[in-house]
Order: C-alpha cells, then structure tokens, then sequence
C-alpha cells in the first residue's frame, strides 16, 4: 500500500465525497442488517414460536439480560399484541412490508456511495493522464530514442486505465468490505457471542490461502503490459509504414509477427485469468465451509436448547451468509493492489525518470540575441558513446553556416545542441558571450526556428499548423508568412482556405506543400535564428525549388544553421564546417574548400553533395 500513496494524495481536494462514501456505505449496511434481523419474528410467527404465539404479550419470558434483549424482548411484545389484534397474517403481511422499505433504502443509500465515489474514480486517470503528457513534454528528446512510441501509447493508455480501475476497486473493497464484514460480526456476536467466537476461528483460513495463492500475479501483469506495449508499437510501426509493406509484398511477414504477439499475450492472460479466478471459487468453497461448521456446531447448540430459538438460528444462518460475498471481494482487493503495484511500476518509469534539461535557479532571459553563438571546446557523447568531439565554432549574428558530413558525422546532434535539445557533455555552449544553460530554455526557443527533413504537422487546420508558434497571430500575419513560404496559391485552391483540415500529418498534402507549411510556421515566428536540418533533400525537383526560394527568403537578415547534402542549399554559406566522425575536418567557402583537395571537394565529387 505504501505505493499508492502518492495515488489517494490526488483525492485530497474529496475529501468530502469519501466521508459521504463512507457513511452511505455505513447506512446501507445497517439497513440491509435491519432487514435480514426481521427474519427471526418471521421464522417465530412461521414456526409458532411461543413468543409470538402466546394468548397475551405478558406471556413472553426475557430471553437474557442487557438491551438487545430488552429491545428484542419489546419487538416481540408488540408483535405479539398485533397478532391478538390483526391476526398472523397481518402481522406477516407487515414484516414483509417492513423488508422490502429497508432494502429499498439500502440500495438507495448504496447508489449515493457509488455517485460520490464516480469523481473520485476518474479524477485518479484524469491526474495521471496529465502527469504522464506533461511529462512526456518535459523530457528530453534523448529519452525515447530507445523508446518504442507503442510502449509510450500503452503506457499513457491501457496502463492508466489499469490503474485506475485497480485502485478504485481495492479502494471500495477496503472500505466497503471491511465495513460489511465488521457490521455482520457485531451482528452476530450479539445473537451469540458463543457462535460467532467459534466462527472466528476459521474465517481466517481463506484470506491466507487466497493470500498464498496471488503471489506471482504481479509479475504476470507486468508481462502482459510490456507484450500490450510490443502489439501497439507493431501497429504503429505498420500504418506508419503501411506503404512500404504492400510495395515489398510484406503482408504475410507483418501478419505473422503480429499473430505471434497476439499468442503469446493470450498465452500471458490466460495464465493470469487461471490464477485470478481461483480466489472466487475458493474463497466461496471455504465460507461454505464454515457455513457447515457453523450449522452443524449451532444446530447442536438449539436441539440442546443452550442458545437462541429455532427461527433466530435461521436468522443467524442468513446474516452470516452475507459475510462470504464482502470476504471473496476483500480477498480479491489483494489482487487489484498487485494489478496496481505492476501498472504504477510502469507508469513510474516514465514519471520518475530525471528531466536533464532544466532551467538553472535565477537563469536569465535571452531577450535578443546581439552577436554570435558559440561552441567552445564542446563533446557530446550519449550512453557514454562518443557523438561530436571538441567542437570549436563560432556563428557570428546575420551569417549563414551550413555543416555537412557522412551520415552519422554528428551533423543534427551540433545542430541540436543549440535549441538545447540535449545539453553539452563537456565545454560550452555561449549564446552573446553567456553559457546557455544560464539561459530559460523558454526564452532560448523563443528564438529559434526549426525546419526538419521530415515535415511535422498536427490534424489540425492549416491556419493553426502555420500559428503553433505565435498563437496570437492574426489572420494577416498567418496570410503573410504563407507568402514568404509560397504557400498562399496552393491554401488558397483550398476549399475551407486556411481553415481547411490537413489531415494526420499532413497526408491530405503533397511533400513540397507539407514543408512549405512548415517553412510559414517559422516565418510567422519570426526568430533571430534558424535551425533547416536538410529540408529540402526529401522534395521533388518543382518541389524543392518553391521550396529553396522559400528558404531564401525566410533566411534574409537572420542566422542560419544549416544541415544539407545538396549543393543549392549550401553554395553560398557564409562558412561550410565540414564534420567527421564528430570532429571538424574542414571549414571555409564553398570555392576555397573546393581549391582544396580534401574532404569536401570528394563529397562533392561523390555527389553526396549535388
């Protein structure tokens, strides 16, 4: 229980709603007790017991001293004048009455348990479908690199869901449960303190042995959770590539990895229903169990006339029959806290993992970026593997730098260092002379644009796609950037115009207008820096040059970084920094690299530059 305590900490602000629960809960016990206790004048006016039965109320002995004896002693006076009075029908006609108006308001008080209780349930998936999204913004792009995105989805999913039906029926089970099971022994130690110590012996029993038996299903969870994660990513990974697998003939081999997951997950639940399902069925075989005990043990108490009146057996019999429903549901609440523990554990690895870019104490806002960016004797290396090696850059204000490179020469981790989406392993990074960890990362982003290789759009409108960094943009703002994009002709043959949906990711676009779409987002943002990680090396010719001329344009008077294999893009750069195996090789123009007879001018020849 010591996990969940961050969990029922979120149900602070209802407190209100689980002291209702609870006494609601409280009421409808004690109406559903009040009504099975009019079983025993029911068995007596039946049987012909001779308190009911007598000729006049004075006939009735006390059975045994104290008030529940008195008061037992008085119903039964004032049945048994009613019977000389109305006769045993009536009175048997107004038992039963009596009856169905306390299990009516058992129910009733019992459905305000569960409606106060309904906010509570959701506010636990509410709060941590938050947390888990916050989070996932929060950490660094470094973090799911060896994620699956189908693991996250999972996670983020089913695994909330898991815990909060977990939590909500170990919660009720440990309120609930506990309080019927409290009641009906109060219940019965005041029909017969003798019969119900006897009962105690044994009730134990089943909760160590359903106890013995749910060991390893917190295991099981846990595997079933990390194969629903493996499903997922195997979905993912098939619509996002869906194209690919019809065109190399894949189906077969996509629908065979798929039908082993799908096995194996059966195989997994199977084995966790087996297990789960034994707590039921024991758990209702031990309280027949002790029902038997307690027929056998009690009847021989009543034939030997050392305890209650026939019809009170019965009564008892009844009552503690209600206890092994509230005792199979406590056994379970064992099961739903192991389910819990596993999904928390899951969902912790996610929230508990360290956010490594944070903003220093009293960090600095970068107001306006006035003279160069810096790389000062910078490494970068992630899960102690090496990535870029002493770097030694300078970027002065207005100039364009473009770096090229082998793939996997470090190229967009350099690049990526600047909007600080990871932070340096050694050296400094300076932005006007300042380390930029002594920056907000807020205020860094704010002055950066970045135009990606692949082009990331929401399902959204075309007009909030273009606004995603400037959210007070005006529509003539929007209509502007897309200008400078050359984007305005083809929106405008849109039907809806800006307003037009473009569909998951972009797909109702063609390449050439999906980042052209993405060129406008950081036109309309309007920073001081640009990050193009090789924008146009996906584009068709027609493509790439509305493209390139879009690029031009939105790279006037602002500094560039530039990442690009192709030789348009790149030729006229004010300094081409020329990366290999994470060390710089090269740097100069265009013409004094291509005098040289080095690194660049091979690339070039190799067309790995065009």
């Amino acid at each position: 229980m010591k996990q969940f305590s961050k969990i029922f900490s979120f149900i602070k602000d209802y407190k209100v709603n689980m002291v209702l629960y609870f006494i609601f809960i409280l009421l409808s016990i004690i109406f559903s007790l009040f009504s099975l206790s009019l079983l025993a004048p029911f068995m007596d006016l039946i049987f012909g017991d001779k308190n009911l039965t007598g000729t006049t109320a004075q006939t009735i002995q006390p059975l045994s001293g104290g008030v529940t004896s008195n008061l037992k002693d008085t119903l039964y006076n004032y049945l048994a004048s009613i019977i000389q009075q109305e006769g045993k029908q009536y009175v048997l006609g107004m038992i039963c009455t009596f009856i169905i108006i306390m299990i009516f308001f058992k129910n009733i008080f019992l459905y305000f348990s569960y409606f106060v209780l309904a906010p509570v349930r959701y506010s636990i998936s509410k709060k941590y479908s938050t947390l888990l999204y916050d989070k996932i913004l929060a950490l660094p792009i470094g973090f799911f690199s060896e994620k699956k995105k189908g693991d996250i989805l999972s996670r983020a999913g089913s695994d909330v869901l898991e815990l909060e039906n977990s939590v909500t029926a170990a919660m009720e089970s440990l309120i609930k449960d506990p309080l019927n099971i409290i009641g009906i022994l109060i219940f019965l130690l005041i029909l017969s303190t003798k019969l119900t110590l006897f009962v105690l012996i044994f009730l134990p029993i089943s909760g160590f042995v359903i106890g013995r038996i749910g060991k390893s299903l917190k295991k099981q969870t846990t595997q079933a959770q990390v194969k629903w994660g493996e499903i997922m990513s195997n979905i993912e990974e098939t619509l996002t590539g869906l194209r690919i697998v019809k065109a190399f003939n894949a189906e077969t081999k996509m629908k065979n990895n798929s039908d082993k997951l799908a096995d194996e997950m059966f195989k997994i639940k199977v084995k966790m229903q087996y297990r789960r399902d034994t707590a039921s069925p024991i758990s209702e075989f031990l309280g027949i169990c002790i029902v038997c005990g307690v027929l056998w043990f009690g009847g021989r108490l009543v034939l030997a006339g050392q305890i209650m009146s026939p019809g009170a057996f019965i009564t008892y019999v009844a009552i503690f029959s209600q206890i092994i429903n509230p005792a199979k549901a406590l056994s379970s609440a064992y099961y739903h806290v192991q389910k819990g523990a596993a999904t928390l554990e899951r969902l912790n690895e996610i929230l508990l993992a360290p956010i490594t870019i944070n903003d220093k104490e009293n960090c600095l806002d970068l107001e306006s970026f006035t003279t160069s960016i810096e790389f000062k004797n910078v490494s970068f290396a992630y899960n102690d593997q090496p990535i870029l090696k002493n770097i030694n850059l300078v970027i002065q204000k207005g100039k364009t730098i473009a770096l090229v490179g082998s793939s996997g020469a470090g190229k967009s981790t350099l690049a990526d260092l600047v909007p600080r989406f990871h932070d340096v392993t050694s050296g400094e990074l300076l932005i006007d002379g300042i380390n930029i960890k002594d920056y907000s990362v807020k205020s860094v982003r704010e002055k950066i644009s970045v135009v990606t290789q692949e082009p990331i759009l929401f399902n959204d409108t075309i007009a909030n796609n273009i606004a995603l960094g400037k959210q007070d943009a005006n529509k003539q703002q929007i209509e502007e950037a897309a200008q400078i994009a050359n984007a305005y002709q083809f929106i405008t043959k849109k039907e809806d115009l800006f307003e037009s949906n473009i569909g998951d990711r972009g797909s109702k676009l063609s390449g050439g207008e999906k980042q052209r779409l993405t060129i406008a987002r950081a036109v309309l943002k309007n920073p001081p820096i640009l990050i193009l990680d090789e924008a146009t090396s996906s584009l068709d010719t027609e493509s790439e040059k509305l493209v390139q001329d879009a690029i031009n344009k939105m790279m006037q008077n602002r500094t560039s970084i530039v990442i690009a294999h192709r030789l348009s893009t790149i030729k006229n750069a004010d300094e081409i920094v020329v990366l290999q195996h994470g060390s710089i090789v090269e740097r100069g123009t265009h013409q004094s690299l291509m005098e040289v007879d080095g690194f660049y001018k091979k690339l070039v020849e190799m067309q790995e530059v065009k």
